[in-house]
């Protein structure tokens, strides 16, 4: 198996991993009372309560409803269940792998280019440079091994 091959399967697997441990995140912060939680955070660290750092964070938490919450971590245990399928398989030397990993990294990239148009930033600039590449990647290693499956052919 090529090198890259290995180093995409390889990003595949760690992303699939890390959306696996923020799924679980989710499902934790289900259980919790997030408001009460950081105040009783902040209490215990002596941070002032009325900081505007942990004011920020009681806001933005309290738009994460429980229905948000669970929407959120379904969708992270499904992607991650992609993400850990694209790795195995290019792992495991399976053709389909990388069609499969094509197709599915292809399909965000729109989204991505559109989340980095909102809101710019460097890891999404990467990730995005990343998952092109990949493909890029992808589709030449493909092609050469349908010419070369196509030349044994025919011989």
């Amino acid at each position: 198996m090529p090198h890259a091959l290995r180093l995409i399967a390889g990003y595949k697997l760690f992303k699939g991993l890390f959306l696996f441990v923020a799924g679980l995140g989710a499902l934790k912060l289900l259980r919790m009372n997030m408001p009460f939680d950081v105040e009783r955070w902040a209490d215990i660290f002596r941070v002032d309560p009325h900081n505007r750092y942990i004011y920020r964070l009681l806001e933005s938490l309290s738009i994460l409803d429980r229905r948000r919450l669970r929407e959120l971590s379904v969708g992270t245990f499904f992607y991650s269940a992609l993400q850990l399928t694209e790795g195995t398989g290019l792992m495991l030397g399976k053709g389909w792998a990388k069609y499969f990993t094509i197709i599915s990294t292809a399909v965000f990239v729109p989204l991505e280019i559109y989340e980095l148009a909102r809101r710019p930033n460097l890891p999404k600039i990467a990730v995005l440079l990343i998952n092109i590449a990949v493909v890029v990647y992808l589709v030449i290693e493909v092609r050469r091994e349908d010419k070369k499956s196509g030349a044994e052919v025919r011989t």
